[in-house]
């Protein structure tokens, strides 16, 4: 199986030890998106505005491995709030169409450089 690095200036660059996304096979890992402007590496502002963003890095990356958001069989979104549950179903639903992918929502204490809200995704393609 061949594995390579999926990398795109359309989505913030890594800020840690790790990979934008990760391809082996037809398989694609996304990692974390948090909403970082990918152009000014700054934050955007508001918990609306960051959802948005986390989409449109989510889906930059789907690009670069060939991809497209409806290609994601299995979502994680990550909210420091669950009570923006239903805001992100919101957003979501302006990204994707049906049948959506899988997807769990995990509560956590703090995201890094202070995010609202963070997402990965696992693809197959073709």
């Amino acid at each position: 199986m061949t594995r390579s690095v999926i990398a795109t200036a359309n989505a913030p660059a890594a800020i840690g030890t790790y990979s934008q996304a990760v391809k082996a096979g037809n398989t694609v890992y996304v990692s974390g998106q948090i909403g970082l402007d990918p152009a000014s590496m700054q934050m955007v502002e508001g918990f609306d505005a960051q959802t948005e963003q986390v989409f449109r890095n989510l889906k930059a990356v789907c690009e670069a491995a060939g991809g497209t958001l409806g290609d994601a069989v299995k979502l994680t979104i990550y909210l420091t709030d669950l009570g923006n549950f239903a805001k992100v179903n919101e957003v979501m639903a302006s990204h994707f169409s049906e049948p959506y992918p899988a997807r769990a929502a995990v509560g956590v204490k703090e995201l890094p450089k202070g995010a609202l809200v963070e997402a990965d995704a696992i693809l197959v393609l073709g």
